[in-house]
């Protein structure tokens, strides 16, 4: 045989044999660990080293071949021919799928969900009949740190993200409202059924979890919950927003967190407070629409919706799901669990249970308010 690289493996006998001995291993530790692991489920630890001694393996095939992948010992060219299957080289794999996303790209997602969804609640159609009844006198502010706020928030028409362009990127991005999406994009009409199973597989999994703490416990053997399956809910979901943040979504993202920000501040000042007998921003929102704007307010529920979809998809930013160690991803699933039972609760109330089964539902000509 021909020489080979230092920590390559020349030839499929050599492959075959070494992955023989980890099995081997494998079962030792299995059997040596025996008592232990009828009391304490530890298995994954070992699942763990034999799936990264396989990977080393992997790639040390990967090297095998004279630059050529080993073809020419195979068929019979040059000195160093193969005399049996054995002698050739070992199959090396192609990467892996990538299942990383960039930090960045994903919070800001998350962020424009938490937009969207205050914009269905009513934020800026509220502000801007504000400013409307304002600027007739119909209501009774004057020159009050609210009045002049309302009177400055003229300037906001000259940002770059109109109301227009928001709503292409809900569409784009959520596959919400009924907007036009920018000119060579598609409406991501799957993200809402994703996101809808991501939260029940989430909420199934403690639901099976405690379950067999009731049924097991002394904690002897495993949950009942599938990691796989929350993961592959879960790794969709990523991939799905993965290709649809791309472009400039992260700067929207950024100016309207500003807008939006400066809307509360108006409707919570003294001034407007007081003029319609609230308490804070979101009561004189919820009176804006059932005086003026003839709206059933959903506030509560859009808030919640904005809130726990933002951590859930914020969450999905960083690896957790990738770990193996059932321990270790039940410990990073917790972070998310009553994110995932508000999400699916809130949905319901304002009519989105079904979304999964008719994807029209949260398709709706919403109204522009800035």
């Amino acid at each position: 045989m021909s020489d080979k690289e230092p920590g390559s493996i020349g030839s499929l006998d050599e492959y075959n044999a070494l992955i023989a001995k980890l099995e081997e291993a494998r079962t030792r530790l299995v059997r040596d660990a025996r008592d232990e692991l009828s009391s304490t489920p530890n298995s994954e630890i070992i699942a763990e080293w034999v799936a990264g001694a396989n990977a080393l393996l992997s790639q040390a095939a990967s090297f095998a071949g004279d630059g050529d992948g080993g073809f020419a010992r195979m068929i019979g060219l040059g000195d160093d021919i193969a005399t049996t299957i054995g002698q050739t080289a070992p199959p090396s794999l192609v990467p892996n799928y990538d299942n990383d996303v960039r930090r960045e790209r994903l919070r800001a997602v998350g962020d424009l969900y938490y937009i969207y969804q205050h914009e269905r609640a009513g934020v800026f159609r509220a502000l801007l009949k504000l400013q409307a009844l304002f600027r007739s006198g119909e209501v009774r502010l004057s020159d009050g740190p609210g009045a002049m706020a309302l009177y400055q928030f003229d300037r906001k028409r000259v940002l770059r993200y109109t109301a227009g362009d928001r709503f292409a990127a809900y569409r784009k991005v959520f596959g919400y409202t009924d907007s036009a999406v920018p000119a060579g994009a598609l409406p991501n009409t799957a993200f809402h059924g994703l996101l809808s199973g991501f939260c029940e597989h989430v909420s199934r999994y403690f639901s099976d979890k405690r379950v067999s703490e009731v049924l097991r416990p002394d904690g002897s053997r495993e949950t009942f919950g599938s990691m796989a399956v929350v993961r592959r809910a879960g790794l969709d979901l990523r991939h799905n927003l993965k290709q649809v943040s791309y472009g400039h979504i992260a700067v929207l993202r950024s100016e309207v967190m500003i807008l939006l920000r400066e809307a509360f501040e108006i409707l919570g000042s003294t001034d407007i407070v007081n003029l319609f007998g609230a308490d804070n921003a979101w009561d004189v929102l919820e009176e804006l629409q059932k005086r003026y704007l003839g709206e059933a307010s959903a506030a509560s529920q859009r808030s919640r919706l904005a809130t726990s979809g933002r951590n859930i998809l914020t969450w999905l930013a960083e690896d957790h799901l990738l770990t193996n160690i059932r321990i270790d991803f039940e410990a990073f699933l917790e972070a998310i669990i009553d994110d995932c039972d508000d999400w699916r609760t809130s949905a319901e109330s304002v009519g989105l249970a079904n979304q999964v089964k008719n994807r029209q539902d949260n398709i709706v000509p919403l109204r522009r308010g800035a």
